[in-house]
């Protein structure tokens, strides 16, 4: 369940540095594998994935990767309460039917959540809106309005308020754009919002 940015290796970073080693990690919407293969490999993670992509399951299995095929949507029943240290949506969020179930039950299993969704009102989308009049296709939205796995618009605001009116805690925030990180306006600016939350 990822995008086609070009550069998720920044995204990847801050996970990364939000993540203490030899931590458990359940990553849910894995696409094929790759953050995955990074946790363990850098952070001696105890790291399994969820996803619904047959083709992407078969890349993971290929990793050496240990990946459930089943719909997120459904929710985590199988699991217990905080039975992971962290659980992650990255670039699975926007992708999913039920954006506030999926997040409440990440927050449920997991004792930290990271997530991450690409900001459907960057300037280069808002441009593209005002001045052509076309659904904006950018490098973080590479998709054409007809097929496009992203069912939510969302923006950074839209998450910051989303997790406020519902009380959960936001520890740490990053936002990326094209050049790296970005520090002012990021709602404007940034392609990438990450998020470290708590319940």
């Amino acid at each position: 369940m990822k995008t086609g940015f070009d550069s998720p290796k920044l995204e990847y970073q801050v996970i990364l540095e939000w993540i203490e080693p030899y931590s458990s990690v359940l990553d849910l919407g894995c696409g094929d594998g790759e953050l995955l293969s990074i946790l363990i490999q850098e952070r001696k993670a105890h790291a399994q994935g969820i996803e619904i992509d047959e083709q992407a399951i078969r890349k993971c299995v290929a990793r050496g990767l240990s990946v459930f095929q089943e719909d997120i949507d459904i929710g985590l029943s199988e699991y217990t309460d905080k039975s992971f240290d962290y659980v992650i949506l990255s670039q699975s969020l926007q992708q999913v039917r039920r954006p506030d179930f999926v997040l409440k039950e990440a927050l449920r299993v997991g004792k930290k959540t990271i997530v991450s969704f690409p900001n459907f009102v960057h300037y280069s989308s808002r441009f593209q809106i005002f001045f052509g009049g076309k659904v904006p296709v950018t490098p973080a939205l590479p998709y054409e309005w007809y097929d496009t796995p992203n069912l939510h618009f969302l923006s950074i605001s839209d998450f910051v308020e989303f997790c406020r009116k519902r009380d959960i805690k936001i520890e740490n925030s990053a936002y990326i754009g094209k050049n790296g990180r970005v520090r002012m306006l990021p709602n404007l600016f940034a392609e990438i919002g990450v998020f470290l939350l708590s319940g």
